[in-house]
């Protein structure tokens, strides 16, 4: 029995290992990928950076491919447990949405360099990589129309889809956001100017959208 608890917990010590090793390799990965795009980084850069051996990283993610992955289930559960952190229930809908804006282009100023598509143009062909992004929208759609039906019990708003208005919500947000990364042009970074006309375009649709659910 003492040897069977032994190699139990000698396993669950090599697993907590593991995951921080792991983490770690996701956090060098956001900081490179972050200061010069996924496209001009290799597997190497990130191992020197982290003075790791090259088969010691491919252990943890045997591509580049699956590294993003990694990295964007990293970034997306760090933006999730701010908003449920930041989420209060008792607060009107309008704060509560502009809440949510502000910590959405908190994260969108943090993370622009994350622009999947510029670094493998053809991930989005990918089963997996398709799956997981749908599982994290599918998340957040989750989310939002908690937030609208909470409203609606509250008496602010009223509507017999919520799964729809949250899916077209998002949907308007995401637009917003596009055209603003469409103003910059490849090569630019957002400055604070930009972020904060981009805020207040997003502000001003949530007013809109919360006036038109209104009972």
């Amino acid at each position: 029995m003492t040897k069977l608890l032994k190699k139990s917990e000698s396993r669950k010590v090599k697993m907590i290992e593991a995951d921080k090793k792991r983490e770690q390799i996701i956090e060098g990965a956001i900081k490179r990928f972050s200061h010069f795009g996924i496209g001009k980084t290799t597997m190497n850069d990130i191992a020197e950076d982290l003075s790791v051996s090259k088969p010691s990283l491919y252990y943890y993610f045997p591509d580049k491919r699956s590294l993003i992955v990694g990295v964007i289930e990293k970034v997306f559960t760090d933006y999730f447990d701010r908003l449920k952190k930041k989420y209060n229930p008792d607060a009107t809908l309008e704060t509560v949405l502009f809440q949510t804006i502000d910590i959405r282009n908190t994260f969108f100023m943090k993370y622009f360099m994350l622009r999947i598509s510029e670094g493998l143009p053809d991930i989005f062909n990918d089963d997996q990589m398709k799956k997981k992004l749908t599982a994290l929208k599918d998340s957040e759609k989750e989310f939002y129309a908690e937030i609208f039906e909470r409203a609606q019990r509250n008496g602010e708003i009223k509507h017999e889809n919520m799964a729809h208005v949250a899916e077209l919500y998002l949907e308007s947000l995401m637009g917003l956001t596009n055209m603003c990364i469409m103003e910059l042009g490849k090569d630019l970074l957002p400055d604070k100017k930009a972020v904060n006309k981009m805020t207040q375009k997003q502000k001003d649709l949530s007013s809109i959208f919360t006036k038109g659910l209104k009972c």
